[in-house]
This record gives structure tokens, C-alpha cells and sequence, in this order.
């Protein structure tokens, strides 16, 4: 009965966003996050297992018992003036529906709610080192060492790097002038990596892509990110799904739009990644040729199949789960036959891309 809201939580995550986002943990064409679990992982198979599980895990099983918080926060705090009072010391200016999580802490005996609060603490600093980290690095490594100055020693490195968290940490600081609530910032978030999805997707189905393009698609995501939040602190009225789409589209223009006019990626490093990864698709047919790699030991068509099952048994899990915890066994039913039907599908699809001792194919289903 909500348009507005079906939209947003729907149709656009469905349609664009899935393959036009860059987001943590759920990058297009992969991404550090998943990527370091794979790596650590014993073989192919156990890579594959292992980032499957965590889409279950992550979509089917962990946002429930949040749900069932925000349940019984309704039961609890009916209205905002018995949050109030549960947090007397809270600024009004604060007061919302978002509070009502912290107000049900206030209900967990001290030995939980000092657990709780262990693990709250860490997850933030967790969080907040792995970017930290991994942005420094980005600084030091791929730009500072190889542009600036490739012939320092390791310990002015180590120097630098120290240097460059001080400075994102200011530089993060004081984008937070510009944020009110943590949804502005999850919003900001997505709308920075808005755009570059379908560049880390096709990267690796078409040669043409090169340096130049990844460059440009983070530049204009990030430029326009903050030009619409900007705008939108300056009296623009713009909903969540259209700034989106905008970002997506100027994005999307302008790295196709340098792919295009910038010089390709040196010929030979092209021969070599195909001789080693064996990308699949028609976008590598010419470079194939040319290297002499006939075939890829990866099919399109099954990877897709593999992907659609994969999605139908991941959200059948995440609805027959609610539709069990709310009472409805017959839709809980339903959703647990297709997520068992579908899952038995994709263990057959995988144990025959995975069989004979080739683990090769994992690489385009991962």
C-alpha cells in the first residue's frame, strides 16, 4: 500500500542498485571484504561454501533478532514519551523512533548489557581500523609509493601511513559537520560508491576497461555524492531512489565516457591476465585470440543460473524465517520448500562446476 516505500526498499535494490552500488561487504565483481575471506580460505571449494553460508547467514538469519527488538520495542515504548522516560537524560532533540533500540538496553540485566556493550565497542573499532587501514593503504601504497616516491624504505612508509590515518581520520571528522543522523551517513555512503558497481562488474568481461576508468568512476561518484548532499543541505528536495539514479547515470556517463578517449591497457599485460585468469564472455574473444587461449573453463550461462538460484535461496530463507517467527507456517512453508528446492539445485550445479578436480569455475560464480 506504500508506493513510496516498495520503491526504495524493493524495486530499486532489485533493478539498479544490486549492479550499480559499490557498498562494503557486498561489492559488484567482488570486492577487499569478501575477497580476504576467500583468500584465507583452504581451496576453491571451501572459498565458494564459505561466502555462500555468509549470505545466508548475513540476509536469512542475523537481521531477525533486530527485527524482533524493533517487535517488541512497539510492546514496550507504544509511544515516544515512554522512551523519554526510560532515557530521562536524552537531548529531545535526539528523541525518534531510531531510539527505541537503546531504550530496550535499558531492560538487560548489567552482567548482558556490559556484553552487549563489549561487543558494540568492538564492532565500531573493528570497523573503524580496518578502513582506517585500509585507506592508508590505498594512499601509501597505491599512490604515494608508486607515483611519489617509489624508492623509499620501508620505515618512512610505516612514517606516511601513520600520517595519512591522522589525516582521514580528520578528513572523516569533518564530513560528519555535514551529517545530522547515522541514515544521512549510510545514505552518503551508498550514493559515493553509486555508479561505480557496473565498472567492477564488467571489468571482468570486457578488456576495455582500463586505470582511467576506475579513476574517473571514484572521482565523479564521490563529487557528485557531496554536491547532492550539499544541495540537499541548501534546501534541494530530492528522495533517496532519484539521487540514487542521478548519481548512478552521471557516473555511469562519464567513466564510459573516459574509457573511451583514454588509451587502453598495455597489450600485453591483457595477454598475460588472460593466460592466467581465462575470463569468459565475448568482451575477452579478441584478447583470447590473440594470447592463443582458445576457451575459458568458465560458462556464462551456468554461473548465471547459479547466481539466480543462489539469490531465490538466499531471500526464500530470509522470508520463511519471518513468516516462522510471525505465526505463518503456511507462507513459511511455501518459502522453505523453494529455498530447499533451490539450494538442492544450486549443490548440484556447484558439485558439477566443481568436480573432476577443477576448481577453476569457481572464480566466475565467487
Amino acid at each position: 500500500s506504500d508506493w513510496g516505500l516498495t520503491l526504495t526498499v524493493l524495486v530499486i535494490p532489485l533493478t539498479i542498485q544490486w549492479w550499480s552500488v559499490w557498498y562494503p561487504g557486498s561489492e559488484p565483481g567482488g570486492g577487499s571484504y569478501v575477497a580476504q575471506r576467500m583468500l584465507a580460505a583452504r581451496d576453491e571449494r571451501h572459498a565458494l561454501g564459505a561466502t555462500l553460508w555468509y549470505n545466508v547467514a548475513h540476509y536469512a538469519l542475523r537481521p531477525w533478532p533486530w527485527i524482533l527488538v524493533a517487535l517488541s520495542s512497539l510492546l514496550v515504548f507504544p509511544e515516544l514519551t515512554d522512551i523519554q522516560k526510560a532515557l530521562p537524560g536524552l537531548d529531545p532533540s535526539l528523541l525518534g523512533h531510531d531510539i527505541a533500540y537503546p531504550a530496550m538496553l535499558t531492560l538487560l540485566p548489567h552482567g548482558l548489557l556490559g556484553l552487549l556493550i563489549a561487543s558494540l565497542l568492538s564492532a565500531y573499532v573493528s570497523t573503524m581500523s580496518t578502513h582506517l587501514n585500509w585507506g592508508a593503504s590505498y594512499l601509501v601504497n597505491d599512490f604515494y609509493r608508486r607515483f611519489l616516491r617509489p624508492a623509499s624504505s620501508e620505515k618512512h612508509l610505516v612514517r606516511v601511513s601513520r600520517l595519512m590515518t591522522a589525516f582521514l581520520m580528520v578528513a572523516a571528522g569533518g564530513v560528519m559537520f555535514l551529517i545530522d543522523t547515522a541514515g544521512e551517513g549510510f545514505q552518503l555512503l551508498l550514493s559515493i560508491g553509486a555508479g561505480t558497481g557496473l565498472l567492477y562488474l564488467l571489468r571482468w568481461f570486457w578488456w576495455r576497461i582500463n586505470p582511467y576508468s576506475e579513476i574517473a568512476a571514484m572521482v565523479s561518484s564521490f563529487l557528485v555524492a557531496v554536491g547532492i548532499l550539499v544541495a540537499r543541505k541548501n534546501g534541494l528536495v530530492l528522495a533517496d531512489h532519484w539521487a540514487l539514479i542521478v548519481s548512478v547515470t552521471i557516473t555511469t556517463v562519464i567513466w564510459v565516457a573516459v574509457t573511451y578517449v583514454t588509451p587502453p591497457t598495455p597489450r600485453a599485460t591483457l595477454v598475460s591476465f588472460v593466460k592466467l585468469v581465462r575470463p569468459a564472455g565475448p568482451g575477452w574473444a579478441e584478447v583470447r585470440a590473440e594470447a592463443g587461449v582458445t576457451s575459458s573453463p568458465d560458462s556464462l550461462a551456468q554461473a548465471l543460473l547459479g547466481w539466480m538460484l543462489g539469490c531465490a535461496m538466499v531471500y526464500a530463507a530470509m522470508f520463511a524465517t519471518g513468516n516462522f517467527l510471525y505465526g505463518r507456517w503456511t507462507s513459511g512453508t511455501v518459502c522453505l520448500v523453494i529455498c530447499l528446492t533451490t539450494g538442492a539445485l544450486l549443490y548440484r550445479l556447484l558439485t558439477r562446476l566443481l568436480g573432476a578436480g577443477s576448481g577453476q569455475n569457481a572464480g566466475q560464480l565467487g
